[in-house]
């Protein structure tokens, strides 16, 4: 089983929004095999818990607008891990301890990678 093209559309939305708001080391997993309910994992980390908060308000924002309804959201007052459930994708925004101490990349890492296409920002 491989992610919907639904799940990959929410993902490129996702990690625009995220990398929109200063996001850092952004993954996407592809999980459908392991997880039938779930296509993808997009995991994101914030320099502090406002740009956590920040990065999780505007993925929310952007798929909202894309016709995309969060399901679940948790984490989002402590702004240390927020996971935002939007049925084919879930994202996992972290501030950096808690992404090195939870190590969801090592948890899923028979998981393919799944590209994320950002858009080339003018600095590069």
């Amino acid at each position: 089983m491989t992610a919907s093209e639904a799940g990959i559309q929410a993902l490129q939305i996702a990690a625009r929004a995220a990398d929109a708001k200063g996001a850092e080391d952004l993954v996407a997993l592809d999980v459908s095999e392991p997880l039938p309910l779930v296509d993808i994992f997009l995991i994101a980390t914030g320099r502090n818990e406002r740009n956590v908060a920040a990065i999780a308000d505007e993925i929310e924002e952007k798929l909202l607008e894309a016709g995309i309804k969060r399901v679940r959201r948790e984490g989002r007052q402590e702004s240390r891990w927020v996971l935002l459930d939007f049925g084919d994708l879930v994202a996992h925004v972290f501030h950096e301890e808690e992404r090195v101490f939870y190590g969801l990349e090592r948890l899923w890492k028979d998981c393919p990678v799944v590209p994320i296409e950002l858009p080339v920002s003018a600095a590069e």
